[in-house]
């Protein structure tokens, strides 16, 4: 039976790898005191799999073709947060302390390498599994050119997903931060004006509200309007408005008049409020300042919804696939609405394939341009660096002329999920072998020097952020995340600091260090190689 099985597994990769995907979720999902492998465990089950049935190899670009999903994903996700955090000085100071911390993880991993006899494909594994980054790992397959990587990387990675978790939960009760609770970003109410307000534009009577306010409608004569900057009002005149902060509503009822709700939204005899999905590709990267609406007709964007989140519509704000807009228009012009927009669900798993194969192809082949390093030799950005680049700067551009760029969090989610399974269930299979010889030898040495790499990383970043460079405490475990990589920490990092800004020191971090490691390891790769010569 088991020789039955052997044979079948080895003789059809495509078999082998779909096994090691549908196992190493279920096993991914077993969850130990709030500690899970997730996707990780592709990786562990492929080993299993590749030391049961030896002939089981995947050949060709099917592990390169996944890993290459993946990085264009998070590129794409990231691109705008990671260049507006490179801009600010905190986003470099972030970044600093980061490469800092990743570098000297790569020389305390060399080192005790060396100290301890171990191999540098096995070293530079361990390096990217202790920092659960799998274009590091690609990265050190290509230098190495053997499956050496592979090994170190499968030893090191569950304690690069658990060490900074349990370091991150032992600092928050250490440091025991205070976080102000989540604040709601969409706030509505209804003023009715009073006389100071009377005889003025609206146009005039915007200049004195805080920033974040917006006259969605104004009510006139008993009548609901789409509001124009020219329209004079009058005192008893009502307008509902919409903000970010609450406080802006009380300033702005303060300077036009009073808070008197349900005048407006009860009426909908003239005006009517109707939530619809954004599904056409022309409206899609698109500043609402110059979104094209249905004309003959006043309409006024009031609200969208992206995802879990509410956005006060603002000109520069561009519209994803799958947002909800919510739109005031007369109510017989309702299917009018629908049809301009699209208004389907499908619209969240749709993205353009002409631009993904445009963007992968620029990045494969940025990856391909050799960059000199004087007294050292030549590295690559290759599959583990090209692609993130591209991606990162195209989900910046958001969109260039009729291409577009961008894709909905849902249908990114899978492309990158589905990539980084493919990669880690082909390096596992093909790694399995050779794995469990190397762990019965050497296991132990190569597991201890893992979570020194690890901890080299966490405690700089933690420790150096907190007490000497007085990071706040929610930025500081967003940065930890990005310099480790693993979605899982940033996850554990929103729980213990439960604010928008660990998301945002991810986007900052994540995507440069990849690129940092990705070349470390070329270069480390190369020294070694020549000193050996």
């Amino acid at each position: 039976m088991f020789d039955t099985a052997r044979e079948i597994i080895g003789t059809q990769p495509i078999l082998a790898v779909f096994l090691a995907i549908g196992l190493g979720y279920l096993v991914g999902q077993i969850n130990f005191g709030g500690f899970s492998l997730g996707v990780g465990a592709v990786l562990f089950v492929g080993l299993a799999i590749g030391a049961f049935a030896p002939k089981s190899q995947i050949t060709g670009p099917i592990a390169l073709t996944g890993l290459t999903m993946f990085l264009y994903g998070i590129g794409i996700l990231y691109g705008r947060q990671f260049f507006e955090g490179m801009s600010g000085a905190a986003g470099r100071k972030y970044n600093l302390l980061a490469l800092v911390a990743v570098v000297a993880s790569l020389a305390v991993a060399l080192g005790l390498g060396r100290a301890f006899g171990i191999k540098l494909g096995h070293t530079l594994g361990l390096y990217a599994g202790s920092l659960t980054s799998t274009p590091t790992l690609q990265a050190a397959l290509d230098a190495m050119h053997n499956s050496e990587p592979s090994i170190g990387y499968s030893v090191a990675y569950p304690f690069g997903v658990i060490g900074p978790i349990l370091c991150i939960y032992f600092m928050t009760r250490r440091v025991k931060p205070k976080f102000p609770p989540k604040a709601q970003r969409f706030h509505m109410a209804e003023i009715t004006l009073g006389e100071s307000s009377a005889g003025h534009t609206l146009r005039d009577l915007g200049m004195g509200l805080p920033a974040d306010v917006q006259v969605t409608t104004v009510r006139k004569g008993h009548q609901n309007i789409v509001p124009s900057v020219d329209m004079v009002l009058a005192s008893g005149d009502g307008v509902m408005i919409v903000a970010e902060d609450q406080g802006s509503i009380a300033a702005a009822a303060s300077h036009l008049g009073k808070l008197e709700p349900g005048r407006i939204l009860k009426d909908r005899s003239a005006l009517d409020y109707i939530r619809v999905f954004v599904s056409k590709a022309n409206l899609v990267g698109v500043p609402l300042a110059k979104l094209p609406l249905p004309a003959g007709f006043p309409t006024h964007l009031l609200h969208v919804r992206r995802y879990d989140m509410d956005i006060v519509p603002s000109d520069d704000l561009t519209l994803e696939f799958g947002d909800r807009v919510g739109v005031l228009m007369p109510p017989e012009r309702r299917d009018e609405i629908k049809r301009h927009f699209g208004d389907t669900v499908k619209s969240a798993a749709e993205f353009s394939y002409v631009s993904l194969g445009i963007g992968m192809v620029l990045g494969v082949l940025l990856g391909l341009i050799p960059i000199p390093i004087p007294g050292v030799g030549t590295v690559t950005l290759g599959i583990g660096g090209g692609p993130l680049i591209v991606a990162l700067i195209v989900g910046r551009l958001r969109r260039t002329g009729p291409l577009l760029w961008v894709m909905p969090l849902p249908a990114n989610i899978v492309l990158r999920n589905f990539g980084l399974s493919i990669f880690l269930a082909a390096v596992g299979i093909n790694a399995g072998q050779p794995f469990v010889k190397t762990v019965s030898e050497t296991g132990m040495t190569m597991l201890l020097i893992g979570a020194a790499v690890l901890l080299t990383t966490v405690l700089i970043v933690l420790l150096v952020g907190y007490y000497l460079m007085k990071i706040p405490y929610d930025d500081l475990v967003g940065v930890a995340s990005g310099a480790t990589g693993n979605p899982a920490i940033l996850v554990y990092s929103t729980r213990m600091a439960p604010t928008e800004r660990p998301d945002i020191g991810y986007a900052m971090i994540f995507p440069s260090m990849t690129i940092v490691k990705v070349v470390a390891v070329q270069i480390a790769a190369l020294v070694a190689t020549s000193g050996a010569g």
